[in-house]
């Protein structure tokens, strides 16, 4: 979308004209509304990346406190990486009943903001490789917590009207994909009570604000990173007789990837190889030794992924070699580390349970079958290998309604999530999302008698 006035003025804009949600009861007061608003600026406006995040999980932890829930805080184990876990669990026991587990992400992505809302994010911080870099809720973290905030302290209000355990979970490090990980290694099921059903929800600008999207089955596909290292014999660039080229092996190698999804992999399958970096050389007329590239590779069936790592070692070991690199230089392939997501895979059974909820809650032209997703997170790893725990992540739609018509019909793309220009609609989309999760809660804690 094209910008004639500043993005904080459309901002008020959007803000005023956004569809409003529908005037069912509200299990919170306009004050608590306007403090949560508060806090959501708070937390867009002091950001921490993933590994870091401990301002964040403090502030989330002495809210739940507050809200009556037993708090524990700083779990969660890397299993690698030097770095300290703030994960923060918090437990609200209320008689005999299921044990429901709520997730919220808690971390934010080295972008530099270019909203110019007046509470953008200015901060910078050291990432894992001590670089200074800009700091932005780009994902909508921020929006996840503080729905995540509010549905607490709904519930915290609304316990004679239902039973059993809530446990709540503010995860970090979503977007390096190995926070679930880390709060399972250590002992998330066996430390708090194991849960027979985990809900998580994920804003979207792609659904206007007041909306919510549910997809049954595969809704975010698993995630593979690649690195590739392609290797040749270095040179002078005035004599590439003399060399063997791995930056024209690395070309070839990039142009023939393209091949697998379109020609290697059933069109019934969705699948994605994407090449998100590519590096080699340090001068204009050396011929270097090596390439590094990095890959994702996104697919929904194991089987299916399996056969696409196999393709990309198979094209590019043999790309080399047609290209008369010695086979004790073939290329080098291998998973990075912390680089394997699984798919969110929305238990179809609990997926319709909770539209019927949300459906009598909003009402049913507000909750809307989404389509599947090709991007990842980790909330997978909350159902367990084998889909143990049934598992739903429920879409939440922050956009301008008037915007979001303009776009699909211009097809110029609103802002999307991992932009520096990406700003939700605050206010609707924070009451339509806890108006939605709280309905979730209460189809799964059945209520006292």
């Amino acid at each position: 979308m094209r910008y004639s006035t500043p993005l904080g003025l459309l901002f008020l804009f959007f803000w005023t004209q956004a569809v409003q949600p529908q005037d069912y009861p509200h299990p919170l007061s306009p004050e608590d509304l306007h403090s949560l608003e508060n806090l959501y600026q708070n937390l867009h406006a002091f950001p921490e990346l993933s590994h870091h995040e401990e301002k964040t999980s403090r502030l989330l932890a002495g809210e739940l406190r507050s809200y009556g829930y037993e708090v524990a805080e700083n779990i969660g184990q890397y299993s690698s990486g030097p770095w300290k876990s703030y994960g923060i669990v918090a437990v609200l026991k209320n008689g005999t009943g299921p044990t429901l587990l709520v997730r919220t992400d808690m971390d934010a992505l080295p972008v530099e903001e270019k909203t110019s809302l007046p509470f953008a994010s200015r901060i910078k911080m050291a990432n894992d490789q001590g670089l200074e870099v800009s700091v932005m809720h780009a994902c909508g973290h921020d929006l996840h917590m503080t729905v995540f905030l509010g549905t607490a302290k709904a519930l915290s209000r609304q316990k004679e009207n239902w039973k059993g355990t809530l446990v709540l979970v503010g995860q970090p490090a979503e977007e390096t994909g190995d926070g679930a990980k880390a709060l399972l290694n250590d002992g998330l099921y066996t430390r708090f009570p194991r849960p027979d059903f985990a809900l998580a929800l994920h804003d979207t600008p792609l659904l206007e604000a007041g909306k919510v999207g549910y997809r049954a089955g595969n809704a975010l596909a698993g995630a593979t990173s690649i690195d590739l290292v392609v290797r040749g014999i270095g040179g002078h660039g005035s004599r590439p007789e003399g060399a063997k080229d791995p930056i024209v092996a690395a070309a070839q190698i990039v142009l023939a990837l393209q091949t697998i999804v379109s020609r290697e992999n059933s069109p019934l399958e969705p699948a994605v190889v994407s090449v998100g970096s590519i590096h080699g050389g340090t001068k204009h007329n050396i011929i270097p030794e090596e390439v590094r590239l990095q890959l994702t590779v996104r697919t929904y069936n194991e089987q299916v992924r399996q056969a696409i790592l196999h393709s990309i070692e198979r094209i590019a070991k043999n790309i080399a070699l047609a290209l008369g690199i010695p086979p004790d230089r073939a290329p080098e392939m291998k998973v990075a580390e912390m680089g394997v997501l699984l798919p969110t895979y929305n238990d179809p059974p609990l997926t319709r349970r909770l539209v019927n909820s949300m459906g009598s809650t909003l009402g049913n032209n507000r909750v809307l079958e989404f389509p599947p997703v090709m991007g990842s997170e980790d909330f997978g790893e909350f159902g367990l290998p084998g889909r143990k725990i049934p598992i739903c992540l429920i879409w939440l739609g922050t956009a301008d309604a008037s915007g979001l018509a303009q776009s699909k019909e211009t097809g110029i793309p609103l802002p999307y999530i991992h932009s520096p220009l990406y700003a939700p609609v605050v206010r609707p989309s924070l009451e339509t999302g806890i108006l939605a999760m709280t309905a979730a809660v209460r189809e799964l804690l059945p209520s006292k008698p």
